[in-house]
């Protein structure tokens, strides 16, 4: 699958928007990615997934986990085509933590799957829940990476499916908030 096809996927869906939005980072951002809407149709969540699985290694994984919200459906499908189990970590007031009796065996490889990476503040979150459990983070994947200029976000392998270079602003220097547009928070959680 190609760019273009993963691009009209999120079109399709109306999950492409542009305005201006207060990401769950804290950052501001003009174009805003709603994966859930693009997953929410099975065989694009299929699709996404199967993008994702061919850039590792399935033997080299003992479970799937993702940060609870929106890597959950995409989590739970890479799991089921990769035939391993799933489980996600979630916040309970304001802290990541592994919760609904889910446990990590000791030394389980991990893959940790997100739907879009901006800052990768969840997905190294979740990393650190997992490494706190005795598991190990091996890679991880995610739909979409809004800030491809981020390098040396993880420690571990990092792969993508779509790659979009989205300009972010720090709340205080956003010029959008200059020009006096109404910002709004449309994703799954509070802004940092």
């Amino acid at each position: 699958m190609n760019e273009t096809t993963m691009l009209a996927m999120y079109e399709q869906a109306g999950a492409l928007l542009n305005g201006h939005f207060i990401l769950s980072s804290g950052r501001h951002s003009a174009r805003y990615l709603q994966s859930a809407l693009v997953l929410m149709n099975l065989d694009n969540a299929a699709a996404l997934a199967a993008e994702l699985i061919g850039k590792v290694d399935a033997d080299g994984i003992d479970m799937v986990v993702s940060p609870a919200i929106g890597g959950l459906v995409i989590g739970q499908e890479v799991a089921r085509q990769l035939g391993k189990p799933f489980l996600f970590t979630e916040r309970k007031e304001g802290e990541m933590q592994l919760r609904r009796g889910f446990t990590i065996p000791a030394g389980a490889r991990l893959l940790v799957v997100e739907d879009v990476i901006t800052t990768g503040g969840s997905v190294r979150e979740c990393m650190a829940v997992v490494r706190e459990q005795g598991g190990n983070p091996v890679m991880v994947v995610a739909v979409v990476d809004r800030a491809p200029a981020a390098e040396g976000r993880f420690d571990v392998p990092y792969a993508t499916a779509l790659t979009l270079d989205v300009e972010t602003y720090a709340a205080d220097s956003c010029p959008l908030c200059a020009e006096g547009t109404p910002a709004v928070k449309p994703g799954s959680r509070g802004a940092a």
